[in-house]
């Protein structure tokens, strides 16, 4: 019998393994250092790897890429980028105020594994192709969570049908990267005042629209 087999899964495991320490070496720079600064050879040297088996696992943009959206997937495992948010879990379930906390929970948990990465994206989104189409492939599933989110919170009587896009606009301001980085990054905020800010936001938004559905 070919001892490839054997060698197979183990190979298979040494490359995860490299790539893991590529991206949490990408990870660290890009949010330390910006995406400028960052080289393949820091990533190497940081990472305990050649700059071949950087180049291999992608460029520099790729990596940039692969590290932001494993930064939002955090510790879940089989789950891909498109979910980095479980808004389908959290819209299961029918306590509003327990699905409302798990979901700021979730986006500021997001936001901090991942903000320093979201400014190296926004800085390489202007000059580089693969960044800006990662940006926007982002926001557009982003949009497409909080829609379902405003749409949910219709169902539930807590704003009317016809609020749906512009509530949609207001949650995407609000719990967007920009806001987080403004309030957190800029201006010295804890993960958790911010947290509890947003949520003093989100309900004293949805009892304004409260206020101004009509009356059947």
């Amino acid at each position: 019998m070919s001892p490839r087999r054997y060698a197979s899964p183990l190979r298979k495991a040494e490359a995860a393994r490299t790539r893991a320490a590529i991206l949490d070496a990408a990870a660290e720079l890009f949010s330390r250092d910006g995406y400028a600064a960052t080289t393949m050879r820091s990533i190497a040297l940081t990472a305990g790897v050649s700059v071949q088996s950087v180049h291999l696992a992608g460029s520099k943009s790729v990596l940039l890429v692969a590290a932001f959206e494993r930064a939002l997937l955090g510790d879940r495992e089989n789950a891909d980028a498109a979910h980095a948010l479980p808004i389908g879990d959290i819209l299961d379930r029918l306590d509003v105020d327990e699905a409302m906390r798990v979901w700021l929970d979730d986006i500021t948990h997001a936001h901090r594994r991942s903000a320093g990465l979201a400014r190296a994206m926004a800085i390489a989104g202007e000059t580089d192709a693969v960044a800006a189409a990662a940006m926007a492939d982002l926001d557009a599933r982003r949009r497409r969570d909080i829609r379902a989110a405003s749409t949910w919170l219709a169902a539930r009587g807590l704003l009317g049908e016809e609020d749906i896009d512009e509530v949609t606009d207001e949650l995407s301001y609000l719990v967007g990267p920009e806001t987080y980085a403004f309030f957190v990054t800029r201006s010295g905020w804890s993960p958790t005042r911010y947290r509890a800010w947003v949520e003093r936001t989100l309900r004293d938004l949805l009892t304004r629209r409260s206020y101004d559905m009509p009356v059947v």
